[in-house]
């Protein structure tokens, strides 16, 4: 019972945080995207306030389809993300900015199934309305809810040396794509 209360105020002391973010419309958004998403990275982060993982991500991209605005990612099945993914109609992409790469380099080469991310980084989870999870230390966040998914098919390659370069050994198996609408931008 006690940490229950501990939790509830925890919570409580994260959605005030949460309110030294604010919301953007997406075509408010002045930031390269293709710098963003390729050189400062970003975190992929799916679960409940319960249980959660985040992952770094370096491939990705941001448009517009099915007349709305949408981000695709691309996840290995093999990650312990992809579980959580898999199990939430939500999920998060946040931008930390060049300053904590440190968190990056931990979140992209430990699995939440070893250590506790949130712990090892000094991650500062924030929940959003609709129990979507970012950090505090994020300067942008997307928050997303799942469209559409696909693994992606060596059969379906027109440039066959991407496999070789990119899949097997230490690389790991093909991903899994999902595309996923914005349906929030929040900002530091």
């Amino acid at each position: 019972m006690e940490s229950e209360k501990v939790k509830e105020k925890i919570i409580s002391l994260s959605e005030l945080k949460m309110k030294t973010m604010k919301e953007i419309k997406v075509n408010e958004l002045t930031d390269n995207l293709f710098e963003a998403i390729s050189k400062e990275w970003m975190l992929v982060t799916a679960g409940t306030k319960d249980k959660f993982n985040t992952m770094t991500a370096s491939w990705g991209g941001t448009g517009f389809l099915w007349n709305r605005p949408v981000a695709f990612i691309f996840i290995r099945p093999e990650r312990y993300t992809f579980e959580f993914i898999e199990q939430n109609d939500y999920l998060t992409l946040s931008f930390l900015g060049e300053a904590h790469k440190d968190v990056h380099k931990v979140c992209g080469s430990k699995s939440g199934r070893d250590i506790d991310k949130v712990k090892e980084t000094g991650l500062l989870p924030l929940f959003t309305e609709n129990g979507g999870i970012t950090f505090e230390q994020s300067r942008l966040t997307f928050e997303c809810k799942k469209l559409y998914a696909d693994m992606i098919d060596p059969e379906n390659f027109i440039d066959k040396n991407t496999i070789d370069k990119w899949y097997g050994g230490a690389h790991g198996g093909f991903h899994k794509m999902y595309v996923v609408e914005i349906v929030k931008v929040l900002v530091k």
